[in-house]
């Protein structure tokens, strides 16, 4: 596995696409929701998703992929640029397919979810780094290795019916031989509270090369893709090594907007970041 520090810096030659859409089932026009920072300053939820791309060293090209003309407004309107796809785009890694045409000449493209305002941009870094520096890569991820306080909530989840997370396992290259919205790998009672987990905790976080895109936005969408929910499997299904870069738990939870109810809990991390 692909064990890391978080030092990589970013370069210039980056393309960062926060795909987002409009019409959210639980949380329809999330983007647009109004969320305070740590001195109170109110801005959309896709604006703080561009002031975090904006914090990756180095970073380059920066864009808004949307299907609707209020998010792509609300973009021009705090100066940022805005990508037109179609609403049809089942997924974010679709909708950054979408986009090739319009940036014939970038070759390294970056998923920065739009919901995910509190990725580290140390993680985003040292992803583009791993890109970087193995050629041979088509696509990479992030996953941080679960510690026992990590696996309870995942175990407590579970055990209501939630999900609480999304996990996946390596092989001995660092590449993904699964990911699922279950617990995996097993582990027996005796193993399940090490701090030194097996357990990985995948982040919504990805590096493309141009070529995997075009892969991946003709390729038949898969059964498992479907079933899990997760849109990585299609790669995975396909035949596409998805690399995995194991970064160390961040300083503070990484709560995505998922729901109206985690607006208060987003905020509350943003104060206690800037206070520590």
């Amino acid at each position: 596995m692909t064990e890391s520090n978080s030092s990589g810096r970013a370069a210039a030659d980056v393309t960062i696409i926060i795909p987002t859409r409009y019409a959210s089932s639980r949380f329809p026009a999330k983007a647009l929701t109004v969320i305070r920072g740590a001195d109170g300053t109110p801005r959309t939820l896709v604006e703080w998703s561009h002031r975090a791309a904006q914090g990756v060293a180095g970073a380059g090209s920066i864009y808004v992929a949307t299907d609707d003309e209020r998010i792509a407004q609300a973009v021009s309107a705090f100066g940022g640029k805005a990508l037109m796809t179609p609403v049809s785009c089942a997924n974010g890694t679709e909708r950054i397919a979408a986009c090739l045409d319009q940036l014939p000449n970038a070759r390294l493209f970056v998923n920065l979810q739009g919901d995910a305002l509190l990725t580290p941009p140390a993680y985003v870094e040292a992803l583009i780094a791993f890109m970087q520096a193995h050629p041979e890569a088509q696509a990479a991820t992030v996953a941080v290795r679960c510690t026992g306080e990590t696996y309870r909530h995942l175990a407590e989840d579970a055990a209501q019916g939630r999900v609480g997370g999304t996990t996946v396992v390596l092989d001995g290259a660092g590449n993904a031989l699964y990911f699922s919205k279950r617990i995996l790998p097993y582990l027996p009672e005796s193993s399940a509270q090490l701090e030194d987990s097996p357990v990985l905790l995948h982040l919504g976080l990805y590096a493309y090369r141009r070529d995997a895109l075009q892969r991946y936005a003709a390729a038949e969408t898969t059964m498992l893709e479907t079933m899990e929910g997760l849109e990585q499997l299609r790669f995975l299904v396909h035949g596409v090594p998805v690399s995995v870069l194991v970064l160390p738990p961040p300083a503070f939870p990484i709560v995505e907007v998922n729901n109206p109810s985690d607006v208060p809990i987003v905020e509350d991390i943003m104060r206690q970041r800037e206070q520590g």
